[in-house]
């Protein structure tokens, strides 16, 4: 039986701005009272704004919105709801515009090297990868890799990498919660989808996730299996802070590093 994280956030359409505020305040677990003080608005005004009673200004769309940490293809969402134009450009990563970003993200990747590194979209679709991610994809069936590839389905797939992960169990359980975070966070039926999926798939080693770690241990850790020996990777994630454009906001480069030194020794190709 499934588990999947169903979206509790809005559905924009045919919503007016007022049901759209309301159900994401709900969904982040804020009452009127909570939500009125933090954006330092009367609680009054805040009814009337969700009631339809009272049509927000372009400003206090963004101001709500702002302090309900909504993303910013929700931001726009919001905005067309209330009458207004959205704010929020949404360009492909190969247009013109993005060419800088593009070219930086790039330069991550390839800076990376000789260790594994790959960019994503919001729904964890590969959209760039350095030539050392082939360390991890080998062997991963060709439908999985086709267009769009989604990365956590790579990773769990029984035709991806899930047969060459040695803690399968604890990876899983890491990326599974990562996700549910961001269905939470954004309300996404198309993450929740994926969540539903990926959830479901086969996973031979029944330990409950976490208990793989030692006490005290610092990170999750990735533990792949190659020719030559064990491969032990963490990751860290980056983000575009200071992105207005939607594409870009979306955009992650998660970059795995060497977790010990017979990882570093393998992948520079050292002997001994």
């Amino acid at each position: 039986m499934s588990t999947a994280v169903k979206p509790s956030g809005p559905t924009p359409s045919g919503a007016t701005v007022g049901d759209l505020l309301r159900k994401w305040r709900q969904h982040r677990r804020l009452s009127q009272l909570d939500l009125s003080i933090q954006a330092d608005i009367s609680t009054r005004h805040l009814s009337f704004v969700e009631t339809g009673r009272s049509v927000p200004s372009r400003e206090m769309v963004l101001h709500l919105a702002e302090q309900l940490d909504l993303p910013l293809r929700e931001r726009n969402q919001l905005l067309i709801a209330a009458g207004y134009a959205p704010i929020y450009a949404e360009r492909a990563l190969d247009t013109t515009p993005l060419s800088a970003v593009r070219d930086a993200v790039r330069q991550v990747l390839t800076g990376h090297e000789p260790y594994p590194a790959l960019a994503v979209d919001r729904y964890w679709n590969i959209v760039d990868g350095n030539t050392a991610l082939a360390v991890l994809t080998e062997g991963v069936a060709a439908e999985l890799l086709g267009p769009p590839a989604n990365a956590l389905r790579i990773a769990l797939h029984p035709g991806g990498m899930a047969p060459r992960i040695a803690n399968l169990a604890e990876w899983r359980g890491h990326l599974l919660a990562r996700l549910r975070r961001e269905v939470e966070h954004t309300a996404d039926p198309q993450l929740a989808a994926l969540y539903d999926e990926l959830i479901e798939l086969p996973c031979d080693d029944p330990t409950p996730a976490g208990e793989h770690s030692p006490a005290g241990a610092v990170v999750v850790p990735l533990r792949f299996r190659h020719p030559d020996g064990e491969l032990a990777f963490f990751s860290t994630v980056t983000t575009f802070g200071t992105a207005l454009d939607v594409t870009v906001a979306e955009l992650a480069i998660e970059a795995f590093f060497p977790a010990d030194a017979a990882t570093v020794k393998i992948l520079r190709g050292e002997s001994g």
